[in-house]
């Protein structure tokens, strides 16, 4: 029996497949490297091509796989330094803790959150806390033989009442995998699909319809081609007329750069178009 897979990753490979390796709209740099006792250095870097506004941060990463422990710190071009810690397998088998924290001194704001993990054969539940602003969520996935169920709650503690609750199901084969989300508190549905065609290609779709809105529904597919082993192409389209085009290749080992387009066909006279670039260098 195996774990099944957590709340808000049931129909990711639909997600990723849609949304990943589409750089559009701005120019990203991302450098990651790992020092010879294991810690891990991050920078990343992102321009956004309308408004000329560059972000950044810079996070270390510590690991003790033996003891379960990881630290992770960051320090971004806002101001916000955000750290975090996590413990696996300390208290008990299968519990994973996380601290999270975020510091903006400027204006000295401050956050921390309280994650729990707990994962058992057939059953995947996260637990989280906001301690300042008093609000705990729970979820909770439950699989047998490729099918998956799971449910998200959260709760105003000092309103005391719900504030949001979602529901997921879920199947998963070899091959393919469907998923169907009611989200916003059961007033917003999605219904996505991946399929493996062959070792070469990958397709995907997805339907989201708002029961609160008067827009129609709106659908999105999309396919992945790998080229050779160094590159492959994405393609999607949505119902909008808008088209999304990327190209990912594999450089040399750990440096990819990637190029991504977003063209609206229903104004194809006008300045709608997106352009953008992602380069990572990973040691």
């Amino acid at each position: 029996m195996s774990v099944p897979v957590a709340f808000n990753d049931i129909g990711k490979a639909s997600k990723d497949l849609l949304s990943k390796d589409f750089p559009v709209g701005n120019t990203k740099l991302e450098v990651k490297t790992t020092a010879p006792n294991g810690v891990t250095f991050k920078v990343n870097g992102l321009r956004d091509n309308k408004s000329g506004v560059i972000i950044g941060d810079l996070e270390t990463k510590y690991a003790d796989k033996a003891k379960g422990i990881t630290f992770t710190e960051a320090w971004t071009t806002s101001n916000h330094l955000n750290g975090k810690i996590e413990l696996e397998n300390n208290l008990a088998k299968g519990l994973k803790l996380e601290i999270l924290t975020s510091l903006l001194p400027s204006v000295n704001q401050k956050t921390a959150k309280v994650n729990a993990t707990y994962k058992q054969p057939n059953v995947h539940t996260v637990a989280s806390l906001d301690v300042f602003k008093t609000h705990f969520s729970v979820n909770t996935v439950v699989g047998h033989e490729g099918f998956l169920a799971g449910g998200e709650v959260a709760y105003d503690v000092l309103n005391g009442k719900i504030s949001r609750y979602n529901a997921t199901f879920g199947y998963s084969a070899p091959v393919y995998s469907v998923a169907v989300h009611a989200t916003n508190n059961l007033s917003h549905f999605a219904a996505s699909y991946y399929h493996r065609v062959s070792s070469d290609i990958e397709a995907s779709g997805k339907a989201a319809w708002d029961s609160k809105g008067t827009n129609p529904v709106a659908l999105e597919v999309g396919a992945k081609i790998q080229l050779d082993a160094t590159a492959f192409a994405k393609a999607k389209i949505s119902n909008t007329g808008v088209v999304g085009l990327g190209y990912t290749q594999t450089l040399r080992p750990g440096v990819k750069a990637s190029v991504g387009a977003s063209v609206d066909t229903s104004k194809l006279n006008e300045n709608a178009h997106k352009l953008g670039f992602a380069f990572t260098i990973e040691n």
